[in-house]
């Protein structure tokens, strides 16, 4: 009898299970397999709950002892970058070591195991910690991915982690007063990690700053390099776009590693550029030359005596004017940088004007930059500002201002008179939307096309305080300042340097000042035929040198400073030298020392100065003062 067949459907059927077996089979095999790479062959650290920010992948972090790559863990404070998105401060995923005693079996042997995946583990204390009765006690901290696995692979029962980060700035030193610091629980506690702290912690795009990392590094360079030469004892460089008020670089020396900030020395976390008070010196006579011509108390052609000034039992005069005529016209009075002269335009202003023209041009307030740091200046009372008081300030005496306010009132001089507000802001970046502390707006102000021998027009934002025509002019004498005054050593060919040279007497723990202790200084802007960088170089107690016949003034250091500066700087910012137009454009920015006096007019001079009578009259009575008895600032 033939053998029952099974219906066609039951063949199907029982084909069909055994290939739903089949896959089964591969299924359950790709399973065991992805477990045993995941448990096993290369085993995955755990993640922490939400996401965040990731940071770049870096050998330490993707590489384990082994060379299998490990995972990209994330972060939650931001990164802050340069203008270019290079990378200035970053968060690293860490980790934190701790153990519950009581679940431990053997203390020492668990010591001794950690101490081969933690070399710098000290066992005793170890050992000591773990027999506590407690159920918490830290281990290590900040420990890397990779020991973390190492850590987790030796399958201690009652070793556990607790996952964190650390902040690390991969530049080090560079702009290390700037970044600042964070804390033990990665709060800011200074610089821009302060400023933005709830910024940082809340939005994890990167924070773009103003600054050109490369700028930054040749800034430093050059402003350490002369230090040094010149055996100074600290030091500043800034430069700023004078149409934005972006800080390009800002470099306060000595300065430290920015991941030691914990261990540096208060000098060098000390910012110069902005929590630093130092009387401004001649570099200010630019300001009560700005004040005389925009409040039409003098013309460029006025004269103004140089002769030694008594008060009483005080003197101003120069440290040498054997070369001086008795009386300059006002470019001269810059380019040959005399204090006596620049007493009497400060008298014909007058206390009142003087003190308004400082306040339009923020010298009496903090300067509204983004760092905690910035200090206020030091500035007389009012109710002290005497004749005296209005004659010192005109040279740079009496009143402390932080670099970074001689940048910005120098830069109002010749962007067509626009007091800009400086930021440490990339554009890119909406104040707005950071939540700084002190970031301050500015009123967006329409300016004219400003040429000089150039076609490109300069259009700064900010609050007008001085006319364009004014801002020309102090251009043009500005250049006469370093064509044919006391900033020689700064001409750069091509770039049409322009600048004010200073030198200030320290004053002592006495209040007295300091007769062989200088602050030297010098402000300057390129190209003076469209202004777009504003250059400042500060050496604080410089000595003098045989090459420098032995003089510390600012002419000798600081000017030769900015000049090598700006030739290193230049075509990094994407400005070259014109040396083919150079005559068409000096020609355009050229003054005489001695401007012709116009037909029909009187001016200001010899018994024609108002401030001379004002002088006779103080020298019958003394004012009350504090500078020494034969006062000699620099230039």
């Amino acid at each position: 009898m033939a053998a029952r067949r099974e219906p066609p459907y039951l063949e199907r059927m029982h084909i069909r299970i055994f290939w739903v077996g089949v896959g089964f089979t591969f299924l359950f095999l790709a399973l065991c397999l992805r477990l045993l790479l995941a448990s096993i062959i290369n085993p995955m650290l755990p993640t922490n709950g939400e996401a965040s920010a990731q940071i770049p992948i870096v050998p330490d972090l993707t590489e384990g002892d082994d060379g299998r790559t490990m995972p990209v863990l994330q972060v939650q404070r931001a990164a802050i970058t340069d203008r270019n998105g290079q990378i200035l401060a970053m968060s690293l995923p860490v980790a934190q070591v701790y153990a519950n005693p009581q679940e431990l079996i053997d203390p020492a042997d668990t010591a001794k195991k950690l101490k081969t995946v933690l070399p710098d583990l000290d066992v005793k204390s170890t050992v000591q910690r773990l027999r506590q009765d407690k159920q918490f006690v830290y281990l290590a901290r900040d420990i890397s991915p990779s020991q973390q696995l190492a850590v987790n692979n030796l399958g201690i029962p009652g070793i556990y982690f607790e996952n964190g980060e650390r902040r690390h700035y991969p530049l080090g030193r560079t702009a290390a007063q700037i970044l600042g610091a964070v804390d033990i629980d990665d709060h800011g506690v200074a610089g821009i990690e302060k400023s933005f702290n709830d910024r940082l912690l809340k939005d994890r795009a990167p924070i773009r700053l103003s600054i050109d990392t490369r700028v930054q590094v040749v800034t430093r360079d050059v402003v350490n390099e002369a230090m040094h030469h010149f055996q100074a004892k600290g030091a500043a460089g800034i430069v700023m776009d004078v149409r934005t008020g972006e800080i390009i670089s800002m470099v306060s020396l000595p300065d430290y590693d920015a991941n030691d900030f914990g261990r540096a020395p208060d000098d060098a976390r000390f910012n110069r550029a902005v929590t630093g008070m130092y009387e401004p010196g001649s570099t200010f006579k630019l300001q009560v030359a700005a004040a005389a011509l925009e409040l039409k108390v003098a013309h460029i052609w006025d004269r103004f005596s140089t002769i030694p000034i008594k008060i009483g039992r005080f003197t101003i005069r120069d440290i040498k004017s054997d070369h001086f005529a008795p009386w300059l016209a006002l470019p001269d009075v810059l380019a040959k940088s005399s204090n006596p002269a620049a007493a009497h335009i400060a008298l014909d202003i007058g206390a009142e004007r003087q003190q308004s023209w400082l306040g339009r041009m923020g010298f009496l307030d903090r300067v509204p930059v983004e760092l905690p740091e910035a200090a206020r200046p030091i500035v007389p009372a009012r109710k002290n500002w005497g004749i005296a008081t209005v004659m010192t300030i005109g040279f740079g005496h009496g009143i402390a201002e932080s670099p970074l306010a001689i940048v910005r009132g120098t830069a109002a001089t010749v962007n067509g008179g626009i007091l800009i507000t400086p930021t440490l802001l990339s554009h890119d970046e909406d104040p707005d939307t950071l939540g700084a502390d002190e970031t301050s707006q500015s009123t967006s102000v329409g300016l004219p096309p400003a040429r000089d021998g150039d076609d490109r027009a300069v259009t700064p934002e900010g609050r007008r305080v001085l006319s364009d025509g004014t801002s020309r002019l102090l251009r043009r004498m500005l250049r006469l300042d370093v064509t044919q005054g006391t900033a020689r050593k700064a001409e750069v060919p091509g770039y049409f340097v322009g600048g004010k040279t200073g030198t200030a007497e320290k004053i002592g723990a006495n209040g007295r000042y300091l007769k062989h202790a200088n602050i030297s200084a010098f402000t300057s802007i390129f190209p003076m035929n469209n202004p777009r960088y504003a250059v400042y170089v500060m050496l604080d107690e410089p000595k003098g040198i045989p090459e420098t016949y032995n003089f510390s003034t600012a002419g000798w250091n600081a000017t030769p400073t900015a000049g090598k500066l700006i030739a290193r700087i230049g075509p990094i910012l994407g400005l070259f030298p014109d040396v083919e137009n150079a005559a068409k454009i000096d020609a355009a920015l050229a003054m005489p020392l001695e401007p012709a006096i116009p037909p029909g007019v009187r001016p200001l001079g010899p018994g024609n100065d108002p401030g001379a009578a004002r002088v006779r009259k103080a020298e019958k009575k003394p004012q009350a003062t504090k500078m020494k008895s034969s006062y000699r600032p620099g230039k």
